[in-house]
């Protein structure tokens, strides 16, 4: 049997949080794609009646700390309905349909003919 080895000491870090930063920005609709290597998150947001959707930041980082950030949101979500009461989702939310704001679609037919 090993003896166990001491845990190393917690290292505080200073996060500095730039003015421009500071008040954040809105995303309504984040895209996640993947590759071996890495996952890009892709935050926007979509307003009824515009077509285009604007990516307003992009995170890229490991697998490993894309996991450790599902943890840290998942640790969180359990704290806030601890405190504020169950987040309601909406209908089909949690099987990955789309809820909110819809980009328009052109309807297949109407493209066809445009065509």
């Amino acid at each position: 049997m090993k003896p166990e080895q001491p845990m190393p000491p917690q290292q505080q870090i200073n996060v500095e949080l730039p003015p421009e930063q500071a008040e954040g920005t809105y995303s309504n609709l984040a895209i996640i794609t993947h590759s071996p290597a890495e996952f890009v998150l892709d935050f926007t947001r979509i307003m009824p009646g515009v077509p285009k959707a604007k990516v307003y930041a992009r995170i890229i980082m490991t697998p490993q700390h894309a996991k450790s950030l599902l943890m840290a949101l998942q640790d969180n979500i359990r704290k806030y309905e601890a405190q504020f009461g169950e987040i309601k989702m909406q209908p089909g939310a949690e099987q990955g349909k789309p809820f909110g704001f819809q980009p328009p679609q052109m309807d297949v037919e109407k493209k066809n003919q445009n065509e």
